[in-house]
């Protein structure tokens, strides 16, 4: 089939990869988000979609927004026969969705109807879920709505971040997009409705999401932290100072060794920073500082000089 392939960020990478490699599909072109800002010299650079589709010498089509004509007749131009998506980042309207012969088929990464949404991966980690996966579905004008075509599952490990988990999904989500083409192509695939029951929702987390709250048990704490990993990035607050925190080591819940610790209060040794929580403390891993690098919590604490007893929050 002749493919354009919808992605923006470095997860949609190896589905794009995976598609280039197949011998039964041609991708004649990309469809990703406009060059954005980053850096502190806030230059311009182009999504990683973007970047492989330019070694790659395919046309990369970077609308403002899908609906707009000169991207729609260039579309109706290329004449695709589907269009696979992976986390492109923009509705698409019907006048879009109705140029494919076989519609635009999305790789979610969840298991619809399950965390429907922009932040399926890191809502999965946060609730504690054990098994999570992907899936590919027609794309309609619901949220994340459309008939499904296929399922793949993954485990979600005990220290798993959301990018641990996001890497893995990527890659055996590639293979699952690239079997619902072949399935499409051969005619042998067809959609089911999602069922009813089970509908839970995903929405972008915001950096006010990704504030810890001490107060909260130790496994909430952990969970909040692994699913904002590596984005938005939690964070607390030390003598007004924002500071971001990395995956916390879950302490036993009796250590004797340890004084009994208020929610957010830290108790600083040589070699490891506790912190107290709802329930019992957990041992920081890498924190960053504005304006600094990552570093291990002690290291922090050391040059800081931050002791025993102070807040976090």
């Amino acid at each position: 089939m002749r493919l354009v392939f919808a992605g923006t960020p470095e997860a949609a990478v190896p589905a794009l990869d995976a598609l280039l490699a197949s011998d039964r599909h041609e991708v004649v072109a990309v469809v990703t988000r406009p060059d954005a800002t980053a850096g502190r010299g806030r230059k311009l650079f182009a999504s990683p979609v973007a970047e492989r589709a330019a070694e790659a010498g395919i046309e990369v089509l970077k609308p403002g927004r899908p609906r707009e004509e000169d991207f729609l007749a260039r579309l109706r131009e290329i004449a695709p026969d589907a269009c696979p998506v992976v986390a492109y980042g923009a509705l698409l309207p019907k006048v879009a969705l109705d140029v494919p012969l076989h519609g635009w088929v999305n790789l979610h990464f969840s298991l619809l109807p399950a965390w429907r949404g922009a932040a399926p991966v890191q809502h999965a980690v946060m609730a504690g879920d054990e098994v999570t996966g992907a899936s590919t579905f027609l794309i309609e004008q619901g949220l994340d709505s459309g008939p499904v075509y296929g399922v793949i599952t993954e485990e979600i490990r005990a220290t798993d971040t959301s990018g641990d988990l996001l890497g893995r999904l990527a890659h055996s989500g590639a293979r699952l997009l690239t079997a619902t083409m072949d399935g499409i192509e051969s005619g042998d695939l067809v959609a089911r409705p999602q069922p009813a029951d089970g509908v839970t929702l995903a929405p972008k987390l915001t950096v006010e999401d990704a504030a810890v709250d001490w107060a909260a048990p130790a496994l909430r704490v952990d969970r909040l932290i692994r699913g904002c990993t590596p984005a938005p990035g939690a964070w607390t607050l030390v003598a007004g100072e924002r500071l971001k925190v990395g995956p916390v080591a879950l302490a036993p819940a009796a250590r004797p060794d340890l004084p009994l610790l208020a929610p957010g209060e830290l108790s600083v040794a040589k070699d490891a920073v506790h912190v107290g929580t709802g329930s019992h403390p957990v041992r920081l891993g890498e924190v960053q500082p504005q304006g600094k690098k990552r570093m291990p919590a002690p290291d922090w604490a050391r040059g800081a000089r931050i002791p025993s007893g102070t807040l976090l929050g």
